[in-house]
């Protein structure tokens, strides 16, 4: 097909490499220290990289090349995060590590009718917000969930927070200690279960500690079970 597409004059290009930085899609490259279309399918004709070029090398040609192609960049921009990713030892916080998460081909899209809606029944969710008396703890199922696992696990809002009232926080970003808060809740309310879901991260730990200690620390005997959720979305047996 002929499309616009950019072109490159190799007489100016002084191989700074601008322009391969500006092209997000990943069609261009430096070949022998000159700037270089790899692939016409990767490249959009949109021209980020133009206005990159100091030396004005890159302009738009009209000319039989093929249809780009969306879905090989996006797959060849995953292809590369998971070779960096590979490629580097990470000795920090496994809830801080850097990765790309591939998912096998997915099924068709929901028709609009049946896309899911919200379950969440009250506001505020941070436990840091919630107030301690608030009516809708009467008789209540309490989920207790870091805040990353709404992200993580497809299905939150039918699996976990629908039929409960839902609390969120993040111990490692909150900087906080959610027992004596906690604590609070179940001791002045009628609770009737609690469920807290959690990352596999080891910092998620503290949140699970946390509701475990109030739990304890309420003197009350309450049905509460721990569900674990991994990074790729897989419930961690």
């Amino acid at each position: 097909m002929k499309r616009r597409i950019i072109h490159i004059d190799e007489g100016k290009c002084t191989g700074c490499g601008l322009c391969v930085n500006a092209c997000q899609e990943g069609a261009l490259a430096l070949v022998d220290g000159k700037a270089k279309l790899m692939r016409d399918d990767y490249c959009d004709g949109l021209g980020n990289c133009l206005p990159n070029c100091p030396v004005n090398a890159i302009s738009f040609i009209e000319r039989e090349a093929a249809a780009f192609d969306e879905a090989a960049v996006l797959s060849a921009q995953r292809d590369k995060l998971r070779a960096q990713a590979a490629a580097h030892v990470f000795t920090g916080c496994p809830g801080s590590r850097v990765k790309a998460i591939a998912h096998t081909a997915d099924a068709a899209e929901p028709a609009p009718a049946a896309k899911q809606q919200s379950r969440l029944s009250q506001w505020p969710v941070q436990i840091k917000l919630v107030p301690v008396n608030a009516a809708f703890f009467k008789g209540a199922k309490l989920l207790i969930a870091a805040d990353c696992t709404a992200y993580a696990y497809a299905g939150f809002h039918e699996d976990f927070i629908r039929g409960r009232v839902t609390l969120i926080g993040c111990p490692k970003l909150d900087g906080v200690n959610y027992t004596d808060k906690l604590t609070d809740i179940i001791s002045s309310n009628d609770i009737r279960e609690v469920l807290i879901v959690r990352m596999e991260v080891p910092c998620c730990g503290g949140l699970e500690l946390a509701a475990k200690n109030a739990l304890k620390a309420s003197g009350k005997f309450i049905p509460w079970n721990v569900v674990t959720i991994a990074s790729d979305g897989r419930i961690v047996d």
